[in-house]
């Protein structure tokens, strides 16, 4: 999820009750373990402009509201971290609703420098945005949860509040979806992978 793979389930935790006892450089591993899948569904859902912003409400509102996360609930602090960006977004949507939910101009930072390239990943990156906007809300936060923030099917489904096996059947189904949205050179290429 995350460039530090070490910190598992458990060491999150203890670093969570370490934070909920006021312990900043505790949250601030928690930050660092969690802000590049929390950046890129962001990156995913809003314009450029408010990204960062975004991403620095949630993190703030994470520690604002971290006395109010129970590890008995057995909903990982990752999940309870989505739900609070998934709730952000949303209400940024409300506030801001003049812009499109993602951007045609997004440019994709991980590409190589050369201009060919670079507009050739712009134009399929356009063009899966496109079919993006055209799924049902539902789908497309399965697909941003589970191929953007890269969240496993078990806590995409405790932030929808879904069973693991309701996230399974509609990521198929959403990717069925944007698999018939898509233009015929793409789907020569995309695989569908069943639950």
């Amino acid at each position: 999820m995350s460039s530090n793979p070490l910190l598992d389930e458990f060491k999150i935790r203890r670093l969570v009750k370490q934070a909920q006892e006021g312990d900043a450089e505790a949250f601030g591993k928690i930050y660092d373990h969690f802000f590049d899948p929390i950046y890129r569904y962001t990156a995913f859902r809003a314009p450029d402009e408010l990204v960062e912003d975004l991403v620095a409400d949630i993190f703030v509102k994470a520690w604002e509201k971290l006395h109010r996360y129970k590890v008995y609930r057995n909903v990982p602090f990752g999940a309870w971290l989505f739900r609070i960006a998934r709730h952000t977004v949303i209400d940024a949507y409300r506030t801001e609703r003049h812009f499109e939910e993602v951007p045609e101009d997004l440019a994709d930072t991980d590409v190589l420098n050369r201009a060919d390239t670079n507009m050739h990943h712009q134009d399929l990156l356009r063009t899966v945005r496109q079919a993006l906007r055209e799924l049902p809300r539902r789908y497309r936060e399965i697909l941003l949860l589970c191929y953007v923030a890269e969240l496993p099917h078990s806590e995409v489904a405790r932030v929808l509040h879904l069973t693991t096996g309701a996230v399974r059947i509609l990521k198929f189904r959403a990717l069925r979806r944007l698999e018939a949205l898509l233009p015929r050179e793409l789907k020569e290429h995309a695989t569908v992978y069943s639950p």
